[in-house]
């Protein structure tokens, strides 16, 4: 299996959150087998997609992830940071064609809350680079995606496991 090369952006905003996420990501890319190479910090989470931008760039890059803690605070600033970054990360993405795991909790948590979900950062470095392998081509040149096939549904009632949970509730 081809070495992933795995670039980081993380908020110091919230940084004793921010940190532990750091650690976590670096720990579980060499768990999968992937090398960071880059880490960039960035001042708050709204600044992540042009660090992410600039990794996309780098030509030893095949993935990122972003990571960032977005708590609430008296206005609703929080949800405007994190919905405009968060945009704008997936646009840099799918311009780039190279996968980015998104890491970003919140908006709308307490700092107890975000120091619960440090967890994320696992998540993202595992969705990072899973898309990264999946998108490259296997030895018979096809591409596989995750998708309703791969839960035992055909893709006419790949919306039936969905609405069988929302009954179930």
């Amino acid at each position: 299996m081809e070495k992933v090369n795995l670039g980081i952006v993380a908020s110091e905003f919230n940084y004793d959150i921010t940190y532990s996420m750091l650690e976590l990501a670096k720990e579980h890319a060499r768990f999968l087998g992937a090398d960071v190479i880059k880490i960039i910090k960035v001042p708050g989470v709204f600044d992540a997609p042009l660090a992410v931008k600039k990794l996309m760039q780098m030509a030893d890059i095949d993935c990122a992830v972003v990571l960032g803690a977005v708590i609430e605070g008296q206005t609703e600033h929080d949800e405007i940071v994190a919905q405009h970054a968060t945009r704008k990360i997936a646009d840099l993405a799918l311009d780039y064609g190279k996968p980015v795991g998104l890491g970003i909790s919140g908006p709308g948590m307490s700092r107890l809350e975000a120091h619960k979900r440090v967890e994320y950062a696992r998540r993202a470095v595992e969705a990072a680079v899973k898309m990264c392998r999946t998108l490259r081509d296997d030895s018979s040149g096809e591409t596989h995606l995750a998708g309703a096939g791969d839960f035992g549904e055909s893709d006419s009632d790949s919306g039936s496991v969905f609405k069988d949970f929302m009954e179930m509730g």
